[in-house]
């Protein structure tokens, strides 16, 4: 593993404001412009490295220790990093984990992603909570040589975000049958064997620990891309669609995906959404969403579920939130945030349609919310035994 250097910056992010963050710069060598976000959780940076959700955007970790366990294929949420870059506090250190292939810096380089570290990660997600996400242009050269003006500018000719449809380029290019079920000691991934709950899977950047919940939930999973008509995914005679995680703007992913939930819809279904899936089934029964302040990212979110009372800690990666306020009559509010009190949850009212803001599988994360993938397990196994 290559040192860094020390004795002058390597790597610096310049903000669309004219901020300047100079650092040591590890990985891939380069450029990337896109939107910088904060991360709270205090595991799994490969797994938030690798979510879909994080297309367009740059991840400041607010945990120093990044990098200390390395890196596995095992914990790859997809087949490659999606999130642009990082930023840390400490520069990566020689990995300390039994399960470690390769280390974080090898991993980036050969992933093209760009690192930046000894950055003062308070300071930097003070000033994202206080101005909002910013655009921001992260460039590493082992020269050390920068021309800040054009670097301001590229970040603030970035157009951001909002109306960008994101989820075509991280979703699959053709249908797949999935049958891995979740981790467990000590075997690992195990297959899910004999005939099971027939679900279609709509991917609009869906992590492999979601599809593994579904298996272990007892789930035959066909995968589709997102976007996949009604006519599609009812041809294959599903007992439950599960509308997945992702990125961009759920406006502009709605004008096609919309179409195909009202047809599901229709069919009165159990249908089953998380976080962009969640957006999505908003918008297709006539809520609208609207663009956070700088979201909710990390792995200790309090949400609490109305119906129950009960309080959850949860997983939370998005930008974008559903408006509870333009909810229709005939949709409940289940779930809010209890840090802002966004909406984090809604359900078809005497329909077994229902979906959450957060991320039930976690990864990272606590597990608190497994429970959902059950239910909707269990809501096809009652409509299978009607």
């Amino acid at each position: 593993m290559s040192t860094l250097s020390e004795s002058r910056p390597t790597a610096c992010i310049a903000l669309s404001d004219g901020s300047v963050f100079y650092g040591h710069g590890f990985g891939a060598v380069g450029e990337t412009v896109a939107e910088l976000v904060f991360n709270t959780a205090m595991t799994g940076y490969q797994e938030i490295m690798t979510d879909p959700s994080y297309a367009g955007q740059v991840v400041t970790f607010t945990f120093p220790h990044i990098g200390n366990t390395g890196v596995t294929p095992e914990d790859d949420e997809t087949a490659t990093p999606v999130a642009a870059g990082m930023v840390v506090k400490w520069d990566p250190t020689e990995p300390s984990n039994w399960r470690a292939t390769t280390d974080l810096q090898a991993w980036l380089a050969q992933k093209g992603r760009i690192g930046i570290g000894g950055i003062d990660t308070r300071r930097l997600t003070r000033a994202i909570r206080q101005q909002g996400a910013p655009h921001v242009c992260l460039a590493h050269d082992p020269e050390g040589k920068f021309d800040i003006g054009a670097l301001v500018a590229k970040a603030r000719a970035w157009k951001g975000l909002v109306g960008l449809d994101l989820a075509k380029d991280v979703s699959c290019a053709q249908s797949y049958r999935w049958d891995e079920q979740l981790w467990a000691w000590p075997a690992g991934y195990t297959k899910r064997e004999g005939t099971g709950l027939r679900v279609v899977a709509i991917d609009y950047g869906a992590k492999r620990n979601i599809l593994r919940c579904l298996a272990s939930a007892g789930c035959e999973v066909t995968v589709l891309p997102a976007t996949a008509t009604a006519e599609d995914v009812l041809a294959l005679n599903p007992e439950g669609v599960f509308l997945s995680n992702g990125p961009g703007d759920p406006a502009a992913t709605g004008k096609y995906a919309v179409p195909m939930i009202q047809g599901v819809l229709a069919r009165d279904l159990p249908l089953f959404g998380i976080c962009l899936g969640h957006q999505m089934l908003a918008l297709a029964l006539g809520a609208t969403t609207v663009k956070m302040n700088h979201g909710h990212h990390g792995a200790n979110h309090p949400v609490k579920d109305i119906t129950t009372g009960k309080v959850e800690i949860t997983s939370m990666n998005h930008g974008f939130t559903v408006d509870s306020q333009t909810l229709p009559k005939g949709v409940s509010e289940t779930h809010v945030s209890l840090f802002d009190g966004s909406n984090c949850g809604i359900a078809v009212d005497g329909k077994p349609i229902f979906s959450v803001q957060y991320h039930p599988e976690a990864s990272p994360g606590p597990q608190d919310s497994y429970y959902l993938f059950e239910r909707f397990a269990e809501a096809m196994r009652a409509r299978r035994a009607a």
